[in-house]
């Protein structure tokens, strides 16, 4: 799976980054679901009076998303007998 990353200002002049944003074709079922949660994640750190310098959508994710869905979106194929 790809990933990037989110680069903004705060309100106060601090440069804040957002990284593992998950890319996502248009036809995919999470795509408008992710595009609503990270617009609400960006209001989140923009209403913060200190925000960090890095945050990371995937740990948000992990907070807010029901845990099959996490598992369907972030699934990772394990290797069967270490090939």
């Amino acid at each position: 799976m790809l990933f990037k990353s989110l680069e903004f200002k705060h309100q106060n002049g601090q440069k804040v980054k957002v990284i593992e944003i998950p890319v996502l074709d248009e036809g995919n079922s999470y795509y408008f679901m992710l595009a609503i949660k990270l617009q609400r994640f960006t209001s989140i750190i923009s209403a913060n009076n200190s925000p960090k310098k890095v945050y990371s959508f995937r740990e948000y994710l992990k907070k807010v998303l029901k845990w099959p869905d996490y598992e369907r979106l972030f699934k990772t194929d394990l290797l069967k007998n270490n090939a």
